[in-house]
């Protein structure tokens, strides 16, 4: 009598299985999160825009003017400005994370609310990619929120500024893959401090986001030529001066190259431990 074979279990490093199945994922956080959207709201926009007057105006007061290498040569602008030009890309990364740690692992984990999509006909594949989108669509949200106050008090208005948006979503997406990444090996909340710490942290004061990164010593900016963060300053800092970033296609490349293989790192490392 032949034995049976055992059907051969799919690598958790095979390419992504994707289909449109995510989108009904998608839709059930945005109907949960409606009945939260007030205080949600808030907590991404109250922190973002006290850095901006406690720094832009206090601090702003005594820096005076930063001067900044341009396509078009050095400029001399308000601190006010050049630190709004930053801090919204660190707002994009702060609330795309959050959600992608927090809020997903405990859908995940806690809730076991991924456990009941799985038994309907939705692939793990799927429900990540939703996740993803969901964190980098909450994070658009928020910046954008954002983006209006700095309109309204006069800190920029660059028509150049609205193509800030779609540069702010792909940040969201690059930040909510990597957080998945820890999401997917997080055994309980305290796991993220170190995420936060370790990376999130020091990235945050070595990307030019509050000090111009030509004043670091010459090792550290090579550091922080291959951080994320970097990559998202340098893309939409020169939309709020009304210019097009240099080397745009270096900076989007880098990001598009991180969210990709996140993302992929996310989902083996997510597959697994849903195996086990």
């Amino acid at each position: 009598m032949t034995p049976t074979a055992t059907p051969r279990q799919a690598s958790p490093w095979a390419a992504p299985r994707l289909s449109m199945r995510w989108w009904p994922v998608f839709l059930r956080n945005l109907l949960v999160w409606r009945k939260l959207a007030v205080p949600s709201l808030v907590g991404n926009i109250a922190e973002p825009l006290m850095w901006l007057v406690a720094f832009g105006y206090g601090m702003g007061m005594l820096v005076g003017q930063v001067e900044l290498s341009t396509p078009q040569g050095q400029v001399l602008l308000p601190y006010i400005l050049f630190l709004a030009s930053g801090s919204i890309c660190l707002s994009a990364m702060n609330a795309a994370s959050f959600e992608a740690l927090y809020s997903a692992f405990s859908r995940m984990h806690v809730q076991k609310t991924w456990d009941g999509i799985l038994n309907a006909p939705v692939s793990l594949d799927d429900v990540l990619l939703a996740e993803m989108l969901w964190a980098a669509f909450k994070a658009l949200f928020a910046v954008s929120a954002i983006l209006l106050v700095m309109l309204a008090l006069g800190i920029s208005h660059a028509p150049k500024l609205l193509l800030a948006l779609p540069v702010l979503l792909g940040v969201g997406i690059v930040f909510s893959c990597l957080a998945l990444v820890f999401n997917a090996l997080a055994k309980g909340y305290d796991f993220f401090t170190y995420y936060f710490t370790l990376f999130l942290t020091p990235m945050m004061f070595l990307s030019g986001v509050f000090f111009p990164r030509e004043q670091l010593p010459d090792l550290v900016q090579d550091v922080s030529d291959w951080l994320p963060l970097t990559h998202a300053v340098e893309l939409v800092r020169p939309l709020f001066l009304n210019q097009w970033p240099a080397q745009a296609w270096l900076h989007g490349g880098a990001l598009l190259g991180y969210g990709v293989a996140a993302f992929w790192l996310a989902l083996a490392l997510t597959r697994k431990r849903f195996a086990r």
